[in-house]
């Protein structure tokens, strides 16, 4: 072959792999290998994402993590990028993954990963990693004490599961609660049940709706009154759809949410909000603020929320002035048939992600194994009402001592925080939780949304009959492009043969960097052949 053909041979090459570049964002990475050895000759810097809800115990605690590893590998070093917000985190993982420059470790959530994966090698399968004799779970070349994949609660692990592959580790998790005012309760003739039903909830918000001569509400005395909130509306309509055992969607992303039974839970709901008797976050404002200030009866959120909740929590929001004095409980959800209980499971994973060099892609799974140690576990979850996510974490002597003195202060060991924990420890057999793919964030708030635009349709005095069920229905679809979800597990779809249009576009391309190399390459060429 001529020298010139060499050259445009290279020439044709790069371009097609520049114009799949440009056209994918990014032409991926080799399949992660795990290395043999650990290699700690070389130094790693590793970053790694993190959300801790401005909670500066929280912050102290991955910095406090962070540095007890860092003492166990010297040659790594970790560095934290704190976030207030999962969905900051999102953004910007998927703003990074066409040029290669994502994190290394990262707090995130299974509906977020099932979009990363979308790309090439992007997140890091972990069950090689699980079970690697050195290095995975419990390996015996590991500086700490790791849980092994057993002591893992597997509900919990469940929630990781891509497609049958795990591709994140759980760090912390919830349930939602009900935080009731039972002073409240008791006060409008009604006994609290072991199990809150739906038909209760209804009856007794409703009951609470009437007012005294002067416009006031005859059970609080004061002009504000919702008996009803419920924080995430997205949560609240998966529930009711599990609880039912109506559809959602299914393992192979197929949506089944515009069905009977949503219509009808639709309108129980629009019925309640029209009285004023139920509202949401969105809608009036965070439910524990009206809980704490004798506004609201029954508040739904997760149970993390716990520290906001009641007469003496440490995180409340409204002055002082403004709280009163209440018993609260704290119990599940409310229930269809409480002989059959069903809530959600959900709350913060880890994943990896993948990079050139193996060995740094040990070095962040060793850092985020470490996030699973007893310390870190126990030290977190006592923040709020997470729950350790390992039996090991949960079954040692500080995190016992820990449940032991509830009520002791109304900080550390808050009593309506560890009943939140306690709560999800007595019930993680009950939980349950969602199919994961490519557009499974955007089924979630769709659920939601339903729930808010039909409660502020009839604050509006809208008609809301059959027909505005139908438009509202495509409406959802439309704003989040529900049409366009379905495929298998992760979301990935075949998309078919490339149009026309694009092997145009691509051609093109081709040859255009060919007479860009041939116009630079050729007076060398000449050149070489004058002197021969």
């Amino acid at each position: 072959m001529s020298i010139l053909k060499r050259c445009l041979a290279a020439a044709t090459a790069i371009a097609i792999s520049m114009s799949l570049t440009g056209c994918h964002g990014s032409q991926g990475l080799k399949e992660f290998e795990i290395p043999e050895e650990f290699d700690e000759s070389k130094n790693y810097e590793i970053t790694f994402w993190a959300k801790n809800d401005s909670n500066k115990v929280q912050a102290q605690i991955y910095q406090q993590a962070i540095a007890d590893f860092e003492k166990l590998y010297p040659n790594i070093t970790v560095n934290l990028r704190p976030y207030n917000d999962y969905n900051r985190i999102y953004n910007d993982v998927i703003t990074n993954i066409s040029t290669n420059t994502t994190p290394n470790v990262c707090i995130t959530y299974p509906d977020h990963i099932a979009t990363y994966n979308t790309g090439k090698n992007v997140v890091v399968p972990l069950d090689g990693l699980f079970d690697d004799e050195k290095y995975g779970l419990g390996g015996s070349a590991l500086k700490f004490d790791s849980p092994r994949k057993d002591e893992i609660i597997p509900q919990f692990l469940e929630e990781c599961s891509l497609g049958g592959i795990h591709y994140a580790i759980p760090f912390m998790r919830s349930t939602e609660a009900c935080y009731v005012n039972k002073t409240m309760v008791e006060a409008l003739g009604y006994t609290l049940p072991e199990t809150l039903t739906w038909d209760f909830i209804w009856e007794v918000s409703e009951a609470a709706m009437k007012k005294n001569a002067d416009g006031t509400f005859a059970i609080n005395g004061q002009n504000v009154l919702i008996p009803f909130i419920y924080k995430s509306t997205d949560n609240m309509m998966i529930q009711m759809l599990r609880q039912k055992d109506a559809g959602y969607s299914d393992s192979d992303g197929n949506i089944l949410i515009f069905n009977d039974t949503v219509k009808e839970l639709l309108k129980t709901i629009a019925k309640h909000g029209e009285t004023g008797a139920f509202s949401t976050f969105k809608i009036s404002s965070y439910p524990g603020n009206f809980l704490n200030a004798g506004q609201c009866i029954f508040a739904v959120d997760s149970t993390a929320g716990a520290t906001w909740m009641g007469s003496h929590a440490p995180l409340s929001d409204i002055h002082e002035s403004s709280k009163v004095e209440f018993e609260t409980e704290v119990l599940p959800v409310p229930q269809f048939d409480p002989d059959n209980p069903k809530m959600i499971s959900q709350g913060p994973s880890v994943c990896i992600f993948n990079k050139e060099d193996p060995q740094e892609v040990l070095a962040s799974w060793l850092f985020a194994q470490f996030l699973l140690t007893n310390g870190v576990q126990a030290a977190y979850s006592e923040t709020e009402g997470y729950v350790p996510v390992t039996s090991k974490a949960q079954g040692s002597a500080e995190y016992t001592d820990y449940l032991s003195r509830i009520g002791e202060d109304n900080d550390e060991h808050y009593d309506i925080k560890i009943k939140a924990a306690k709560l999800l420890i007595d019930h993680v057999g009950e939980t349950f939780v969602t199919p994961v793919f490519n557009g499974s964030a955007s089924l979630r708030s769709a659920a939601g949304q339903m729930i808010e635009n039909v409660t502020k349709s009839v604050r509006r005095h809208e008609t809301v009959d059959d027909a505005y069920y139908d438009k509202l229905y495509g409406d959802i679809t439309s704003l989040y492009h529900l049409d366009s979800l379905g495929g298998d597990s992760l979301g990935k779809k075949d998309l078919g043969e490339l149009p026309g249009t694009a092997k145009a576009l691509i051609a093109s391309l081709i040859a255009a960097w060919a007479l860009i190399a041939l116009s630079f390459l050729a007076p060398k060429i000449k050149k070489k052949l004058k002197a021969k």
